[in-house]
């Protein structure tokens, strides 16, 4: 199934050379220079992932996906400026799935990208029971991409969600950040560090908001993560 990506850049000559790259690699394109009309563009027709950039005038990428994601689970991938790691970690702070810091390849990119899509496909069949996961009062259900806690949903994007369930699946054991960047992301893609830490935090607070007393994601300094055992 031919995906379609969302190309946001106020940068017409990237917009022109990756769009042309994504759509050799099999994608169809949907470029926009001007944030706002890609923000009513995107509202009405949803995409498979779209790719940000996080500095644009009038509208910027991080309030673009902000108010995409009241009305869609889009995916995202943000574009940052080289070696700024303000925009790197606002950008997952907030929820993006994966970044890339400009200048950047466009074989990086299309990797990343198919590492987003390859995440959202893992979703188990809808008869298969088994591929839920139920620790306690967490209840994690791939086939609909639901976590809910105390009964409560909990949206979780789509890194989130495997990083969580990473854990989920083997309560008291400890993953270090490189197994959980296997579980999320895939073996053959290369994320640094402080990208787990960061999806680690958000998924904390989102947690938090249903339940404040919520302490199940145990950090074990210079070590790793475990999903601690009821």
């Amino acid at each position: 199934m031919r995906r379609t990506i969302a190309l946001v850049d106020d940068d017409k000559n990237i917009l022109a050379s990756v769009a042309m790259s994504l759509e050799a690699e099999g994608f169809t394109v949907r470029p926009y220079a001007d944030s706002e009309e890609a923000l009513r563009e995107l509202l009405a027709r949803p995409v498979d992932l779209a790719v940000l950039d996080i500095k644009m005038p009038r509208l910027d990428g991080l309030e673009l996906m902000t108010r995409l994601r009241r009305q869609t689970p889009t995916p995202v991938i943000f574009l940052t400026s080289k070696d700024d790691e303000i925009d790197e970690a606002l950008g997952l702070k907030m929820g993006a799935d994966d970044y890339i810091t400009k200048p950047f390849s466009q074989r990086l990119l299309v990797e990343r990208i198919r590492a987003v899509l390859r995440r959202l496909d893992l979703t188990p069949d809808a008869n298969d029971k088994k591929s839920a996961v139920m620790r306690g009062d967490l209840l994690l259900d791939p086939t609909r991409h639901l976590c809910t806690w105390r009964g409560q949903q909990v949206d979780l994007t789509v890194t989130e969600f495997l990083i969580l369930k990473a854990l989920a699946q083997r309560p008291g054991i400890v993953k270090n950040r490189d197994q959980l960047i296997d579980a999320a992301y895939g073996e053959s893609i290369y994320v640094d560090d402080r990208t787990i830490d960061s999806h680690i935090k958000r998924l904390r607070k989102k947690f938090k908001v249903v339940d404040t007393d919520f302490d199940q994601v145990e950090t074990l300094y210079g070590i790793g993560y475990r999903y601690r055992e009821t």
